[in-house]
């Protein structure tokens, strides 16, 4: 009885290396999912299959990737709604208290 060999996984350096990006872009293009990947435990690695998809994706050169750019999320305006308004300055102010260690000490000078 003889087991398949493990398929050879690629180390996200493996890849920034063939696309010329850093390691921090590929993790987080596969944090954001947008290139596929294989995640055994907590690392991320890529089979020769996703590795060849990733280079197809990416394969356009200097004009950019042929994903779409994921619009960003913008704040949303009710209508009618009034603006914030910054809260005033509290009337009292407010004062340290001296140190526990000082306070003991001046005790003990005084009772000498």
């Amino acid at each position: 009885m003889k087991r398949d060999p493990l398929p050879h996984l690629y180390y996200p350096a493996d890849v920034a290396r063939a696309l010329g990006k850093s390691e921090w872009w590929v993790k987080e293009q596969a944090r954001n999912h947008r290139i596929p990947y294989t995640k055994p435990g907590r690392a991320y690695r890529f089979t020769a299959e996703q590795f060849a998809e990733i280079l197809r994706l990416f394969a356009d050169g200097p004009s950019g990737p042929s994903v779409p750019p994921q619009p960003r999320p913008t704040s949303v305006r009710v209508p009618g709604a009034l603006p914030k308004v910054p809260r005033p300055a509290p009337a009292a102010r407010l004062r340290a208290r001296p140190p526990r260690r000082t306070a003991h000490l001046k005790q003990q000078q005084d009772a000498a």
